[in-house]
């Protein structure tokens, strides 16, 4: 199948994955990946009675990460492009009986919001997917509230000799036959492992969170630098 964008082409992809996206997940990161993220809530500090935007939400395992930390009185809204993979985040959502979240289906690269929203923007492995980096971390700067945080999780490129080598073969033939295998979905998780391979490494990431407008900026790195956290904030 050919697609005219890479809008088109993750679009597609996502609509096809949802339905085993979780699982694959746990077993593409060996679990760690819940580890990660549990990690970075921790470096974010949120508050009850906060408000979170999850750009890319997916099947809304942060979004729902963030609803438990702001409370009753906060607001979380988990903002995604495919319906199927928004249509998984609800029922977590409805099973989690987490009412202060609102789901919205939406663009990345064109945020429904006003300037000045959110104390914290987050998005968690799809800034890799999105048409345009830049204008996806400009957007998110734009709607976090001054002296608040944009925080991106996400793939990144293990530069130890040897394990780079060893990430970059389990990217390219191992996840595809484990999607192929345990997903039915060969040239889906195909594309998963490009992105990955095509994402800037840490450095570059941080100086487009700079170039973005962002003054100070954190990095952790996960997995021997194969995924990294990236924190903005806005003064």
């Amino acid at each position: 199948m050919s697609y005219s964008s890479k809008e088109e082409r993750v679009h597609h992809v996502f609509e096809t994955i949802y339905e085993n996206y979780d699982s694959m997940n746990s077993v593409i990161s060996f679990k760690q990946h819940t580890l990660w993220r549990k990690d970075v809530m921790k470096r974010m500090h949120v508050s009850p009675g906060d408000s979170a935007l999850d750009v890319c939400c997916g099947t809304g395992d942060w979004s729902i990460s963030l609803a438990k930390a702001v409370g009753t009185d906060g607001k979380v809204i988990g903002l995604d492009f495919s319906e199927n993979m928004l249509s998984i985040a609800k029922e977590k959502g409805e099973q989690e009986q987490l009412d202060e979240i609102q789901w919205i289906h939406g663009n990345a690269m064109e945020l429904p919001f006003e300037d000045n929203q959110f104390d914290y923007v987050t998005i968690g492995f799809g800034l890799r997917n999105v048409p345009d980096y830049m204008t996806v971390l400009k957007e998110m700067y734009r709607v976090v509230k001054p002296g608040g945080m944009v925080v991106c999780l996400e793939t990144s490129q293990p530069t130890l000799v040897g394990y780079r080598q060893l990430y970059y073969f389990y990217f390219q033939f191992i996840m595809p036959l484990l999607g192929k295998f345990i997903a039915k979905s060969y040239q889906e998780y195909s594309w998963l492992q490009e992105s990955a391979k095509n994402f800037p490494d840490k450095n570059q990431l941080k100086q487009m969170f700079f170039d973005a407008g962002f003054k100070y900026v954190d990095v952790k790195t996960y997995a021997g630098g194969g995924a990294a956290m990236h924190m903005g904030h806005k003064s």
